[in-house]
């Protein structure tokens, strides 16, 4: 699926025109303090999706990190070691603590003396639920759907508004048979054009892929394109030529099933599947479309975020 833009694809103010008024510097690209006027547009779109989710999803907000040891088990490290940060500490005795604090104190390296823990940061808000699936047995007949969201972290410093390494992640997560995955992603697929429509956004959909680490990930980048099991919602937040991906929907056939051992009442193995929206981003979308004047916003728009 390849479609032109839905509504104008030239962004109504440049982000470097109004970054001020929304995200304050931090002294580390890719991380910024979020102002009033970024967070009640955030709370908007929060309280947005939640309206579209289903009756019986189960609802789990997670902490900005996990267990190393699960992601190692689903498969991150492999696909986007480059990515990934993990939770370091400074351990031993009191006097080999004392001496990395002191080395700081005079100018030298305390960081030698840190070692990993058994915590990364979560690199997407899905990664918990798998294993907590798995711990409860059998996938029902009817599958299981979550809403889920947390604080992620990906390494991948960059001056560009839209391309944090701390950002924020709301997902819906499908996890059933292949017919039911696949008809939950196509039905969000159709819901998101709904929900940019909306927001008044101009947006495209597309297929794309994830970006895999090394020369072996950009065979497994062209397999995932060439099997449609990614597709994203563009919007032209810095221009028409380099849109943002501010939405994707995602198959991930059996992997996390065969990595988990979900397995279906039927006995087979489960597939799962997940819609997610990059908070931060749509939020920038938002105020590239329409500018930082909230109350000069389109009513329409206003109202579906209750502003």
């Amino acid at each position: 699926m390849n479609l032109a833009f839905k509504e104008p694809a030239t962004p109504a103010r440049s982000l470097d025109s109004i970054a001020e008024a929304l995200l304050l510097p931090t002294g580390i690209d890719g991380v910024y303090a979020r102002t009033a006027m970024f967070e009640q547009v955030v709370g908007g779109l929060m309280t947005l999706i939640s309206r579209h989710c289903e009756p019986d999803a189960e609802v789990l907000r997670f902490p900005p990190v996990m267990s190393r040891r699960q992601v190692e088990k689903s498969g991150y490290l492999k696909s986007f070691p480059h990515f990934l940060g993990c939770v370091c500490c400074l351990g031993g005795t009191e006097a080999e603590v004392n001496a990395a604090a002191d080395r700081s104190d005079n100018g030298g390296d305390w960081t030698s003396a840190l070692a990993a823990a058994d915590l990364v940061l979560s690199p997407a808000a899905c990664y918990p639920v798998y294993p907590l699936v798995a711990s409860r047995g059998a996938v029902p007949a009817k599958g299981l759907t979550f809403d889920v969201a947390c604080d992620c972290f990906r390494r991948e410093p960059s001056k560009m508004l839209d391309r944090l390494q701390s950002f924020r992640m709301r997902e819906y997560v499908r996890i059933g048979t292949p017919e039911q995955v696949d008809e939950f992603r196509r039905a969000w697929m159709t819901k998101a054009q709904g929900i940019a429509n909306q927001l008044a956004l101009p947006w495209q959909i597309d297929n794309a892929s994830d970006p895999f680490f090394g020369r072996g990930g950009k065979l497994m980048a062209m397999s995932q394109v060439e099997q449609a099991l990614k597709f994203e919602l563009l919007v032209p937040i810095r221009s028409a030529d380099q849109p943002t991906a501010c939405m994707s929907f995602n198959y991930h056939r059996d992997h996390f099933g065969t990595a988990w051992s979900l397995r279906t009442e039927r006995g087979e193995v489960a597939h799962t599947g997940c819609v997610a929206f990059g908070i931060d981003r749509l939020a920038l979308a938002m105020f590239a479309t329409h500018g930082i004047d909230l109350p000069h916003w389109p009513v329409a728009v206003r109202r579906a975020l209750s502003l």
